[in-house]
C-alpha cells in the first residue's frame, strides 16, 4: 500500500515494532491471550481500512506543483489562460498556419473549457498540462490541414471494412486489439501516433528523422513519474498498438477528458450530441496515418476505444461496413478497474478529488455505455457482429481468436506466431498486477448488481473467479 495512505489511516504501527496496534487501543488489565486476540482484530481492521483507501498520487506531482506555484510568485512563469481565442492564436503563431479545418470542434472546445475552468479544480501542474494538451491538439489540426492541402490523395484513401472492437473500459479490449494488430494483414495505430497523430511539416525531408516516437517515449517517462501505476494499469511503449481515442480528442471530443479531469457538464454534453463530425475527422486522420506509414490502403484497420460504446450510430455513419467485436467482462471488475484508472489520472491534475464521486460517476458512465450499446445492436445485422467474453480470452485465448478469425472469414495460422510473440512480450511489459477494489470508491458489489446485473445475465457473463458456464446463449 502507498505510504501516503498509511499516513492517512491514522498512525498504523506494525505489531513487530510496537505494543500499540491500530488506533485507540490502550493496554489494559487483560490476559496475554486476550491482548493477543485484540491486537489481531485491530490489525485486521486497520488493514481493511487501509485497503479501502485508493492509492495516493506520486510525490513527484506535489514537488512539481509546488515548484510551479513558486515560479509564478517570483514572476518566472506566466499565468495560464485557458481561453479559446488565446489558445487558438498561440497555436496559429507556433505553426505559422491558420486553417484549423472543420470548425465543428469549436463547440465541444468551448464547453470543455467552461468545464475545466469551472469544475475541474485544477492544481498548478494541472493547469499547465491542460494548456499544453490543448496547444498540441490545435497545432496538430493546423498541420493536418497542411498535409491534406499538400497531398489531396490522402483524403481519397479508402477505409474499408474496418474491424472495430467495442467494449467498456477495462473489458479486455486492449489485449484483443494487440493480438489482432500482431497480424500484418491489418493496419493499426501505434502509441506514438495516438499521442502525435500528425507528422511534423518536415516529415518528407529524407534528412530528418520522425521525432514522434522520441517525444512519445519522453511523455511516457514523465507519465510514469507522475503516476507509477501507469505500467500496471495500461502497459505500453511508443511502438505498441494503441487505440484511436486520441483521434477523437483531435475534435476536442470524448471521454478521455472525463478520465483525466472532473468535467461533468462537458461529459453530459458529449453524451447528448451527435458525434458524427468527430468520427468523420477521425477517419481523415486515419487516412493521414496510413499514408504516413506508407502502407497499402487495401489493409483493413483494427480499431478500438470505449468511446464507441456511446457512439455506435456515429461510428456506423462513417464506417457503414465495419465488423464489430463486442467484449464483455464481469461488471464488478469493469467498474472497479475503470474507477481506478480515472482516479489515478484525475489526482495528478487536481488536489480536490473524492473517490466516492469517481466511483459513482464511472458506475453511471458504464451503465450508460451498456444501455447505448444494447440499443444500437438492435439495428446491426447479426452477421456483422460477434461477442467475446473476457473470461474466455483468459482461459483459452487461442480458441477464442480462432472463433474471431472464423467470424472475419480469415485464416488464423499465418498470424499465430506473431500473436504468440505478443503474449510473451506482454508478460514482460506488465510486471505488476493492477490492484483495486470497489470499496475504495464507495461502491459495493450490490451497487453493481443492481445497476448491471441484468446485462450480465443477458450476456451470460461469468463472475470473475466463478466456474465457466457449460453453455452460453446469444444475447441482444
Amino acid at each position: 500500500m502507498h505510504g501516503g495512505a498509511i499516513g492517512q489511516a491514522g498512525g498504523l504501527v506494525h505489531p513487530a515494532n510496537s505494543g500499540q496496534i491500530g488506533r485507540g487501543w490502550t493496554p489494559g488489565a487483560r490476559s496475554g491471550s486476550e491482548q493477543h486476540q485484540l491486537r489481531l482484530l485491530n490489525w485486521r481492521d486497520d488493514l481493511q481500512r487501509i485497503h479501502a483507501l485508493p492509492p495516493q498520487r506520486a510525490r513527484f506531482i506535489d514537488i512539481l506543483d509546488g515548484a510551479i506555484r513558486a515560479g509564478r510568485r517570483l514572476g518566472w512563469l506566466d499565468p495560464v489562460h485557458l481561453e479559446r481565442q488565446v489558445l487558438l492564436d498561440r497555436a496559429a503563431a507556433q505553426a505559422g498556419l491558420d486553417d484549423f479545418g472543420d470548425d465543428w470542434f469549436l463547440k465541444p472546445f468551448d464547453i470543455l473549457l467552461e468545464s475545466v475552468n469551472g469544475e475541474a479544480r485544477l492544481n498548478a501542474a494541472g493547469e499547465i498540462a491542460a494548456q499544453q494538451q490543448f496547444q498540441k491538439v490545435l497545432v496538430d489540426r493546423l498541420w493536418a490541414q497542411m498535409w491534406f492541402a499538400r497531398h489531396p490523395e490522402i483524403l481519397a484513401r479508402p477505409v474499408r471494412r474496418p474491424v472495430v472492437i467495442v467494449g467498456p473500459m477495462r473489458s479486455g479490449t486492449t489485449r484483443l486489439h494487440r493480438l489482432l494488430a500482431s497480424d500484418h494483414r491489418f493496419s493499426h495505430m501505434r502509441s506514438f501516433e495516438t499521442i502525435s497523430p500528425v507528422p511534423r511539416p518536415e516529415f518528407e525531408d529524407p534528412s530528418t528523422r520522425d521525432s514522434r516516437p522520441i517525444l512519445a517515449a519522453r511523455i511516457m517517462k514523465v507519465a510514469r513519474l507522475a503516476n507509477p501505476r501507469t505500467l500496471s494499469i495500461h502497459p505500453t511503449g511508443p511502438y505498441e498498438p494503441e487505440e484511436e481515442l486520441g483521434l477523437l480528442v483531435a475534435s476536442m471530443y470524448g471521454m478521455k477528458h472525463e478520465a483525466q479531469w472532473q468535467v461533468p457538464t462537458y461529459g453530459r454534453w458529449c453524451e447528448e450530441t451527435d458525434a458524427t463530425p468527430a468520427y468523420r475527422y477521425m477517419a481523415d486522420l486515419l487516412r493521414l496515418i496510413g499514408w504516413s506509414q506508407q502502407i497499402s490502403s487495401i489493409r483493413r484497420w483494427i480499431m478500438k476505444t470505449p468511446q464507441h460504446m456511446l457512439d455506435l450510430p456515429a461510428l456506423l455513419n462513417v464506417f457503414p461496413d465495419a465488423r464489430l467485436i463486442f467484449t464483455h467482462r464481469d461488471p464488478k471488475a469493469v467498474v472497479g478497474s475503470a474507477a481506478s484508472l480515472a482516479w489515478n489520472q484525475t489526482i495528478i491534475y487536481s488536489d480536490s478529488v473524492h473517490p466516492a464521486d469517481i466511483g459513482r460517476e464511472w458506475l453511471r458512465k458504464t451503465e450508460l455505455e451498456i444501455t447505448r450499446m444494447r440499443k444500437a445492436r438492435e439495428s446491426i445485422p447479426a452477421e456483422r457482429m460477434m461477442d467475446v467474453q473476457f473470461a474466455d480470452m483468459d482461459r483459452d485465448w487461442r480458441g477464442t481468436m480462432a472463433r474471431i478469425y472464423a467470424f472475419l472469414d480469415m485464416e488464423m495460422e499465418p498470424a499465430q506466431p506473431a500473436m504468440e510473440a505478443y503474449v510473451a512480450r506482454s508478460r514482460r511489459l506488465k510486471q505488476k498486477p493492477h490492484r483495486y477494489s470497489l470499496e475504495q470508491f464507495g461502491l459495493s458489489e450490490a451497487d453493481i448488481t443492481n445497476s448491471l446485473g441484468e446485462y450480465a445475465r443477458s450476456f451470460a457473463i461469468p463472475a470473475e473467479g466463478a466456474a465457466p458456464p457449460s453453455k452460453r446463449r446469444k444475447a441482444g
